[in-house]
């Protein structure tokens, strides 16, 4: 039986913290069910266009229809893959992972990339989201005697469907049953040597899109810009509570949960790409929204409008055009800024923000500037970019946040701080404002932001705003403070 192939792994310090203090996807998945062999040059492709939901490692598991064949690392996607790895991953069903490290003291392991594959090498699965309780899964694994010792949620979930594999049921059979033990946020794609299942979360939490290649090649995607990146069409969303089945080149479909959407709308506010359609619309057209929105509720004078880079580009705009205030591109990004490894010492922190940004003085020198960003978390880079917008010149630094404050941490697959590392969460507004030396703070309302997606409240998750939490929180309710600023 072949085994596993494996990038090397590296040592990285586990003591290093980002740089910068913004919101992370944990992942993302992609999936491909065609014919012929090159399932895995796809998948590479369409992991790479979701390389901004994962950046610490990356994986993929192909089939021939008579083995498995799987190969992972940690990196870049195009640090892990290459073409002798692609001749080695033959096979027309695949699927493949991208992760962001959230665990283990931010140590990025090679033992936790996926997908997971069985030991046997008999499945495989590859999990966007977080289930916030795992008892349920973990009180079933040891009514069957399976250890569980280390493993994570991703884990215990292909256990769970390996359990029932152990007993003679078809893949989407053995989904199905363990289904009701997932008590979180879930898009997972679950594949053996003939057939791949998508299957999705009761709520929808999570974004996850399905297309085609042609007319006899299926794709399935956490965003649909992957889909349009591999010359395939999105044709709809994998529903809530919703599994489908791939099998000798054809669908099927069914039910196996009764949908209650609550999708997490802090995809739209950061996380998935603007070209990517959620909720039926581009995500470029809901952030054009925010900033009409904040515009409608704030009104500042000012010389110039500046966008932090990138995701509050389409946002900054709209509310230029809005308010009649010019747009400036006076900040400039390092591209290729990614996570650092390298332990750094007090004064390299302090460089941090300089490393991503840098301030054009000519546009910004003398003038009142508004700038805005996506969401405040930690509050450090935005005091940072507030420095150095005053250190150029600026007589006055008005912050517009598209979004309202970040006062709960998340617990269904974003990696979100501690609450009370939440700067929203320990001080009001106004309090804010003066930790971050602005001239005044801004933040869009919830109701501006719910606006702005054109989708009704009730089909939405808000959690990291209000801290309603709709899929139950279980033994982690303690970790939530609900007595912050909200109503200011």
């Amino acid at each position: 039986m072949k085994r596993e192939n494996s990038a090397e792994s590296f040592s990285f310090s586990s003591e290093t913290e980002p740089i910068d203090d913004t919101l992370r996807e944990k992942c993302g998945i992609f999936g491909i069910y065609g014919t012929g062999d090159t399932a895995a040059h796809t998948l590479f492709y369409g992991l790479f266009a979701l390389q901004h939901r994962g950046q610490e490692g990356s994986g993929m598991c192909v089939s021939d229809g008579e083995e498995l064949h799987s190969h992972k690392g940690i990196g870049l996607v195009s640090q892990i893959y290459n073409e002798e790895h692609m001749q080695k991953l033959v096979g027309s069903i695949g699927i493949g992972h991208n992760r962001y490290s959230t665990s283990r003291g931010g140590q990025a392991l090679l033992e936790d990339v996926q997908p997971f594959v069985s030991k046997t090498m008999r499945s495989s699965l590859a999990h966007n989201g977080n289930l916030p309780s795992v008892e349920a899964l973990r009180t079933f694994l040891k009514s069957k005697n399976i250890e569980t010792a280390g493993a994570n949620d991703s884990r215990l979930m292909h256990l769970a469907i390996e359990a029932y594999l152990d007993e003679g049921f078809t893949l989407p059979d053995a989904v199905e049953k363990a289904f009701p033990l997932f008590t979180g946020a879930f898009s997972v794609l679950v594949m053996d040597k003939e057939a791949i299942v998508a299957v999705r979360d009761s709520f929808g939490m999570r974004p996850f899109s399905m297309g085609m290649i042609g007319d006899d090649t299926y794709i399935f995607a956490s965003e649909t810009c992957a889909i349009d990146t591999v010359g395939g069409k999105a044709l709809r969303d994998v529903n809530p509570g919703e599994m489908i089945v791939v099998k000798a080149g054809k669908m099927q479909s069914k039910q196996v949960a009764n949908p209650t959407p609550k999708f997490d709308i802090f995809e739209l506010v950061y996380f998935a790409r603007p070209d990517s359609v959620l909720l039926g619309e581009t995500v470029y057209r809901v952030r054009s929204n925010f900033g009409r929105e904040l515009a409608k509720e704030t009104k500042i004078e000012a010389d110039i409008v500046i966008p932090v880079p990138e995701t509050a580009i389409p946002s900054a705009v709209s509310f230029s055009r809005a308010s009649g205030i010019p747009l400036e591109m006076a900040l400039t990004k390092n591209r290729y800024i990614h996570r650092t490894f390298i332990q750094p010492d007090q004064r390299t922190r302090e460089l941090g923000v300089k490393l991503k940004l840098n301030a054009l003085r000519e546009i910004i020198d003398g003038k009142r500037v508004i700038v805005m960003d996506d969401s405040i978390v930690r509050g450090t880079t935005s005091r940072e970019i507030v420095k150095l917008l005053f250190a150029s010149g600026a007589t006055e630094v008005h912050f517009l946040v598209a979004s309202p404050p970040v006062r709960f941490p998340d617990f269904y697959g974003i990696d979100t701080p501690k609450q009370e590392d939440l700067i929203a969460s320990r001080m009001s507004v106004a309090d804010v404002a003066t930790f971050l030396g602005v001239t005044s703070l801004h933040y869009l309302s919830v109701d501006g932001m719910v606006r702005a997606t054109g989708v009704s409240r009730d089909l939405l998750s808000l959690s990291a705003f209000t801290g309603e939490y709709p899929i139950p929180l279980l033994e982690r309710e303690k970790e939530v403070n609900h007595n912050v600023f909200i109503g200011e």
